[in-house]
């Protein structure tokens, strides 16, 4: 296991997580992450912990509101979002991009196809 920080780009949102070595992220093209350009990786929720911004999150849902996005109020970064997993397991979903020392182009990347939830 690994553990990763990271935040928005303004600082008021730190996070840690532990978690696998990210080997492999996934893009989606729903109509959010699309536009967004998240590579996401994703660990369960009791790994994760928010260290700073709890008063600086918003949070948006959309579609069938099942995944939590949680962005910056100051800065709008989306550096995580709560979830589950299929078999209804607590989750958080990493924005890779927002990760500390990661560089998320040179990880293999997988296409989700949200577009078709």
């Amino acid at each position: 296991m690994t553990t990763y920080a990271g935040g928005c780009q303004c600082g008021a949102v730190r996070y840690s997580v532990e978690m696998d070595e990210i080997a492999q992220g996934i893009t989606c093209n729903c109509s959010r992450c699309q536009k967004l350009g998240s590579v996401l990786a994703f660990a369960p929720r009791d790994n994760f912990t928010l260290e700073k911004g709890a008063d600086a999150v918003t949070e948006y849902t959309f579609n069938r509101h099942q995944i939590r996005h949680q962005f910056c109020s100051t800065c709008g970064i989306q550096s995580f979002s709560y979830g589950a997993m299929p078999d209804g397991t607590a989750m958080v979903a990493i924005n890779i991009n927002c990760l500390d020392g990661v560089e998320p182009r040179e990880i293999e990347t997988v296409m989700y196809d949200g577009r078709a939830m």
